[in-house]
């Protein structure tokens, strides 16, 4: 079967590139994940959790606000759009975001779990081989997500005291009446210390302690200007910058993308107000911001974090029973392009993509592999946010299909982010006087 699009994975990205595909006649495409169901971080779907972007952010509709399948068409079809809006959430609950996508994957046809892609070799056409069959594609799109991050000295065993947050529902077990560090002092980790301090189906720890490298929990920046970094014109100057400059920029405003909620932040502290001067008891707290875990060892009995700390050089030891890593995540590997790698081109760790997403690499201009979610030093703070996923993935669609493109039809950004005033030379400040 030869297919003018094939997909490998199926999370947020690829699902939306699958979506925007569905009702494109003549555009065959199917879409492959190992998974053998649709599942979306399950193991941090906290109770309380919710999405850090507004409602709109979905899978289509900032590129197709009339396609069905979009978040409102979702609630509609379910029968609870006015208990929604009657709910007033801040935010999308993180579950029900979960139950829309995997609603948007139960109505797609072209979507296939439970087959993995073994290898892509390319002959002209793109030879794709799964655990089932070999397909043949004119363009591939990359969408297998992210994976745990940890520091160089830690090995994860999900099934032991020491797990990526990631693990932690499937571990609430391990919590009840036990020393817990919490290592990560992002959304991530912040919302394992809520449910830590909350009790929860495991039960409420003894102790809670959450180190963090930063300088204090430090809140998301969801201000408007700060918005103006998660729209296409921004991604499109970004894109156009010195490797240098865009490296700078990612860490200045690293709390553009990797802040904890105000809401978060307030559940916690009102939280500890609560075991300290009304209920007192358990868990006690220990918040240890500007530290840096720079070792971890287990003896007969617990765990010893060597903690340095910032401020003054000085190291101190952190004893636990369990240690929970919200350090962050890292793109997936992509072993089944092997054969092909040696054609792409690549810019330290990630593979080299142009304005479309699509791979550098020496083979035809028609013939595309595109790379979602997977190259951050090139396309900034958006790349694994949700907030640009579906005008990234109209590119894709629109490079596949080869029309114009969608982002060019929105009104640009009140900011000036491109210098405007051409300059023939460089002019000495003093004639200007």
């Amino acid at each position: 079967m030869r297919y003018r699009c094939v997909g490998i994975g199926v999370g947020p990205s690829n699902l939306s590139v699958a979506s925007l595909l569905h009702d494109r006649e003549g555009i065959s495409n199917v879409f492959f994940d190992r998974k053998p169901k649709f599942s979306w971080h399950d193991g941090m779907q906290f109770p309380e959790a919710n999405l850090q972007v507004a409602i709109f952010k979905d899978l289509v509709t900032l590129a197709d606000p009339t396609n069905s399948f979009s978040f409102i068409s979702y609630l509609h079809s379910q029968g609870r759009i006015y208990h929604f809006l009657n709910a007033r959430f801040e935010s999308v609950p993180r579950r029900e975001f979960s139950n829309y996508m995997r609603w948007a994957c139960e109505r797609n046809g072209n979507i296939r779990f439970a087959e993995d892609v073994k290898s892509i070799t390319f002959d002209g056409t793109f030879i794709v081989e799964t655990s089932r069959q070999r397909v043949i594609a004119d363009n591939i799109c990359v969408g297998v997500g992210i994976c745990p991050r940890v520091p160089p000295f830690v090995r994860l065993h999900p099934d032991s005291t020491s797990f990526h947050v990631a693990d932690f529902l499937p571990n609430a077990y391990r919590f009840r009446g036990k020393r817990v560090v919490v290592v990560g002092g992002g959304q991530s980790g912040a919302e394992a210390v809520l449910a830590l301090l909350t009790g929860g189906p495991g039960g409420l720890p003894h102790q809670v302690s959450w180190i963090s490298s930063r300088d204090n929990f430090l809140p998301l920046d969801d201000s408007p200007f700060t918005n103006d970094y998660f729209t296409p014109s921004h991604s499109s100057y970004f894109f156009e910058q010195t490797e240098r400059s865009k490296t700078a920029f990612v860490e200045r405003n690293l709390l553009a993308s990797d802040g904890i909620s105000d809401r978060t932040l307030r559940q916690i502290y009102q939280r500890i107000y609560t075991l300290r001067f009304i209920d007192v008891g358990p868990p006690s707290v220990g918040l240890l911001p500007g530290r840096r875990v720079v070792q971890c060892a287990y003896d007969s009995v617990g765990w010893n974090l060597l903690l340095e700390h910032a401020a003054s050089g000085a190291t101190e030891v952190l004893r636990a029973d369990v240690v929970v890593w919200a350090t962050g995540f890292r793109p997936a590997a992509m072993e089944f392009l092997a054969p092909l790698l040696p054609r792409i081109e690549r810019q330290q760790d990630e593979i080299l993509i142009d304005d479309d997403f699509a791979a550098i690499w020496d083979g035809p201009a028609d013939r595309n592999i595109f790379v979602l979610n997977a190259a951050r030093r090139q396309r900034g703070l958006p790349d694994p946010n949700l907030s640009l996923t579906a005008w990234r993935s109209q590119r894709v669609v629109d490079r596949i299909c080869g029309g114009g493109h969608v982002g060019e039809i929105q009104q640009p950004s009140f900011i000036s982010w491109a210098q405007s005033i051409e300059q023939c030379e460089r002019q000495p400040l003093e004639r200007f006087a």
